[in-house]
């Protein structure tokens, strides 16, 4: 499974983008889909993760009720709307895909990355 994300950019603090993370070379629904970020010296840490089906998603407490991941299988494209951005926000941005049914927080559960997408917030 190859990943590609992309919707990356530079966006004032209060402002929205959207991620997006196109898969091809399998069913991305076969796949529990995660997003981590990794800033400037710093370790790579989970934002969000997303069952299979859709059915169940989990955040890191940083995004609660500002992001929101999903999924079109249809599409095996994962999604990750980031609303009312902060400038600690600003990180590289990675998709992970996971053969578990539900994904983990952990990076070393997932089995495919995609190349990132740079995130950047100002103040």
């Amino acid at each position: 499974v190859q990943l590609q994300a992309s919707g990356g950019g530079l966006v004032q603090a209060g402002g929205s983008l959207r991620l997006s993370c196109a898969a091809s070379g399998g069913a991305s629904s076969n796949y529990a889909m995660g997003w981590f970020r990794q800033a400037p010296g710093k370790e790579r840490e989970f934002v969000a993760r997303i069952s299979w089906s859709g059915g169940s998603a989990r955040y890191v407490d940083s995004v609660k009720g500002r992001f929101a991941i999903s999924r079109d299988n249809a599409k095996n494209t994962v999604y990750l709307q980031m609303n009312s951005l902060k400038p600690e926000d600003t990180a590289v941005y990675y998709c992970a895909a996971s053969r578990g049914f539900s994904g983990t927080p952990y990076p070393r559960d997932y089995d495919y990355w995609g190349q990132g997408t740079q995130v950047t917030v100002s103040s």
